[in-house]
């Protein structure tokens, strides 16, 4: 099929309007679904990646480690990794299956390092809240052992309640043989499909609801809310929450997997209790379980009942800073009414900073906060209400400030590690604690000058900044990786600097005695990488592409973050070794055991015949694997889902050209889309804009002076090619299709004698963002479409552009990068599908590529300017 035929196939005629509408609509639900699939792998992959970093830092010896570390990271990459793969699968269907036998064997690797079933305990069916410590966590679960901890053992309030315990669930699941009717659910659906996990768990969790508590049980539950009327009132509303064995504990929260109801009353309660034991098999928590091989009836389901918080203000605190553990200042969030909305980060909420050792409050950020977040007992349901003047205020006096950071010190003090603190504050201006757990912090590193080091004079460093991703130091020479070509002349012992953290610069590693990057971070593959093989490497350094010249020779200091001039032998000799685990403890032997099919690396080169599923040895291989392929499936979604030409309509743009759009999603304002054409103001897709900006910056001063053989060269090709000819009798010879969304952008292009594919998303989540184009044809022969072709490549290799070339095809692509240099990229490729048209006519030879090279670096520089073109 020719390229005209192809892209004639992409257009439907014939067809009734309902058939063009459906079609739209079709077109629509795909780009929606194949969108939301991508996001949630890219989520997962990070949150994998974060996860296998845990993992080597622990091997690292970098912070205390136990068995409940160790299970809880296996069950949490499995979970990710096997929603990368679902996800992946989702966007790519029927072509990558290979890829559940290679996770369902890596996972039957780790499985046996888990397994371990201590002695059954005969527990009381439900406990008090006050009768509750941390001793108590394989009795009630995690989140509640913590909260009953703070209450008895550090002087702070707590809500009153019970807690139903873990037999309590044991003998629910198994005293209508409810627990065998579970398994053989799961049993009869073992080898169940991602798009059947959904089905499962509504089987499931109807069975549960469905089923009778013991009457014993049942009494229990509900006696013990009849005693808390007695001290609180008739009628007391109640929050019904999960405590699941491992929830909310060290790195593993378990956030919003679990259900919490309520309102909840009297007899209602024991119908709660099933709501929330139900949960347990949510499509995300059975995830886990699957991924991983654990039984779900080893995992207790325990159940909290506490009363409703009426809170005037609520919010998170800190015992330290978050990110900085040097920071031990404590760090207040709050917000009016419930916590809720301060906890999901849904709103901007007021902010203080308490210097612990004067107790004093530095720092105030106040918002303007327009709602409050409320819960209503007549409706049974959140709401939020405008606040009127009381937004304007402080959220907490200076005095309930204090107070709060007391408490927050005090029980920092009682576990020993920073803590991480939902509170509330009722009616009453009480403080009460409604949840408290450790919080991952970053390390500190351990400066140059704690090392007894000798500068010499003038060693001052070049560049600081970054973070540590792999620790260590080493010098070499300067080699800068821009694009592939740059792989095959790196030279051995040198120190690679690239401005991004890609995968595809770690086939360099076993040459490289160190690494910078101007972005990236400790997860991401080329850090885990680097740290197994002890390559030190400093990512996140602001300008070192501008600043490192190649050739240069520089010592890399990645645990100060600095890098110097010249060779410092001190430093490279004395920098600091982490100290390691004991090797021989049988925690470590496990980790180390997962480790090994949870973090290595084997397949680093895309490009290689190796790059397959079957190849995939490791969750790291897969999770690798399925990011690449999943951003090239992205790439294809213009390419492969054809649309109906008349469900397009023409942008009126005032140029000689016409350019027809179709809304994905919410690429038109709305009110717009009933409009026979499309304005320019009708627009709102950010990629759009910035291709567009690219496209018209600079006006076209139509075809370049052509020589006799490049006329000659026209005719000869169109002779053999009609199709080439734009005067040719075509439907689409003259329009440029736009398909787009809010974020989104696909566009197959004819410029003249060349075509031009651009798919791109683009918005404030950096992980996300992508830019693919594809640059093909010429009306002149081979030769002179390849030098143009090489032009159009090493513009694009210029701005920074990843590129392949095929003959007088080059393909590019982007991806990981802010908003605003995505759109600079953006307008990088309207410029050049639009000023290149023709030039394949005059590239006679290698000065022209110089030639015209050096007036589009000219004309792109005035358009970064902002120059006015009149």
């Amino acid at each position: 099929m020719t390229f005209t035929s192809w892209l004639r196939s992409l257009f439907t005629r014939g067809k009734s309007s309902g058939s063009r509408d459906e079609a739209v609509e079709d077109l629509r639900a795909n780009f929606e679904a194949r969108y939301h699939r991508f996001r949630q792998l890219l989520t997962a992959n990070n949150k994998a990646l974060d996860i296998m970093a845990e993992i080597e830092e622990a091997l690292a010896g970098s912070g205390p480690l136990g068995m409940s570390f160790v299970r809880s990271r296996c069950t949490r990459v499995a979970a990710n990794v096997f929603k990368i793969v679902q996800n992946f699968t989702e966007i790519a269907p029927d072509k990558y299956e290979a890829l559940w036998d290679r996770f369902n064997d890596i996972q039957s690797q780790i499985d046996p390092y888990l397994y371990h079933h201590g002695p059954e305990i005969e527990l009381p069916l439900v406990l008090s809240l006050d009768r509750i410590n941390k001793s108590h966590e394989d009795q009630v679960g995690s989140k509640m052992a913590n909260l009953g901890e703070v209450g008895s053992r550090v002087e702070v309030q707590i809500p009153s309640g019970y807690i139903a315990t873990a037999q309590a669930y044991w003998n629910f699941m198994t005293h209508t043989n409810l627990q065998a009717d579970i398994d053989e659910l799961i049993q009869a659906a073992e080898n169940y499909k991602a798009e059947q996990l959904n089905e499962l768990s509504q089987t499931i969790r109807r069975r549960i609801v469905e089923t009778p508590l013991p009457e014993a049980l049942e009494e229990k539950i509900v006696g013990h809310y009849r005693q808390l009327e007695q001290t609180l009132g008739t009628g007391v509303s109640m929050v019904v929450r999960s405590s699941a064995f491992g929830e909310d504990t060290p790195g593993m929260s378990f956030a919003g997997q679990y259900l919490t109801e309520f309102n909840e009353k009297g007899e209602n309660l024991a119908q709660s209790y099933k709501n929330v034991v139900a949960s347990k098999y949510s499509a995300s928590a059975m995830s886990y379980r699957f991924t991983r091989g654990i039984r779900a009836e080893d995992v207790a389901m325990c159940v909290g009942f506490t009363p409703v918080v009426d809170s005037v203000a609520g919010g998170v605190a800190y015992s330290n800073h978050p990110i900085f553990a040097h920071d031990d200042n404590v760090m207040i969030h709050s917000g009016l009414g419930l916590p809720k909305p301060v906890v999901e980060g849904s709103i901007s909420p007021d902010i203080f900073v308490v210097r612990r050792e004067r107790m004093k409050i530095i720092q105030r950020k106040i918002q303007h906060k327009t709602h409050r977040f409320v819960y209503s007992e007549d409706s049974g349901a959140f709401r939020m209400e405008e606040t009127e003047e009381t937004g304007k205020t402080p959220s907490l006096t200076d005095d309930q400030v204090l107070e709060l950071a007391k408490a927050v010190i005090a029980i920092e003090q009682h576990y020993g590690v920073a803590q991480d603190v939902e509170w509330a504050l009722n009616r009453e201006a009480q403080l009460v604690i409604l949840q408290s757990r450790a919080m991952k912090q970053g390390v500190d590193q351990q400066s140059s000058s704690q090392r007894t080091i000798t500068s010499r004079p003038g060693d001052e460093p070049l560049l600081e900044g970054g973070v540590t991703a792999s620790s260590g130091a080493a010098a070499g020479p300067v080699c800068l990786v821009r694009t592939e070509k740059d792989i095959a002349a790196f030279p051995d012992g040198a120190i690679l600097v690239a401005a991004q953290a890609i995968p595809d610069w770690a086939i360099l590693l076993n040459r490289a005695a160190g690494v910078i990057t101007e972005q990236g971070g400790v997860a991401s593959h080329l850090a885990t990488v680097s740290r197994e093989l002890s390559i030190p490497a400093l990512f996140g350094v602001e300008k070192a592409m501008q600043i490192l010249e190649n050739g240069r020779l520089v010592t890399v200091d990645a645990d100060d973050r600095r890098v110097y001039n010249d060779r410092l032998d001190n430093l490279i000799r004395q920098a600091t070794p982490v100290p390691g685990q004991i090797k021989d403890s049988p925690v470590y032997q496990t980790l180390r055991g997962v480790a090994d099919w949870i973090v290595p690396l084997h397949l680093l080169d895309p490009d290689s015949p190796k790059f397959r599923p079957r190849n995939c040895k490791s969750f790291h291989d897969i999770a690798r694997f399925c990011h690449e392929k999943s951003v090239k499936e992205m790439f294809q979604f213009g390419i492969d889902h054809p649309f109906p030409e008349r469900s397009s309509k023409q942008l009126k743009a005032g140029v000689p050209m016409q350019f027809w759009i179709i809304d994905l999603d919410d690429g038109l304002k709305p009110g717009s889309h009933d409009n026979k054409y499309v304005e320019l103001e009708d627009i709102i897709s950010i990629p759009w804009w910035a291709l567009w900006r690219g496209m018209t910056a600079i006006t076209w001063k139509g075809p370049p002076p052509v020589d006799t053989k490049g006329f000659l060269s026209v005719l000869m090709e169109s002779a053999h090619n009609p199709a080439l000819v734009a005067s040719m009798p075509s439907d689409y010879a003259n329009r440029n299709y736009f398909m787009i969304s809010h974020n989104y952008l696909s566009v197959q292009s004819r410029f003249g004698y060349h075509f031009s594919t651009v798919e791109a998303l683009v918005g404030e989540r950096d992980l996300e963002n992508y830019i693919s184009f594809q640059f093909k044809g010429g009306a002149a022969n081979l030769d002179r479409r390849i030098r143009r072709t090489r032009l159009v490549l090493e513009v694009l290799e210029d701005n920074g552009f990843r590129t392949t070339q095929k003959r007088d095809n080059v393909r590019a692509r982007m991806e990981g990068f802010e908003q605003s240099v995505m759109e600079d990229k953006l307008e990088v490729l309207g410029y050049l599908i639009f000023h290149t048209r023709q030039l394949d006519m005059v590239m006679t030879d290698e000065s022209a590529i110089k030639r015209y090279r050096q007036k589009i670096s000219d004309d792109l520089a005035r358009i970064k300017d902002g120059t006015d073109w009149g």
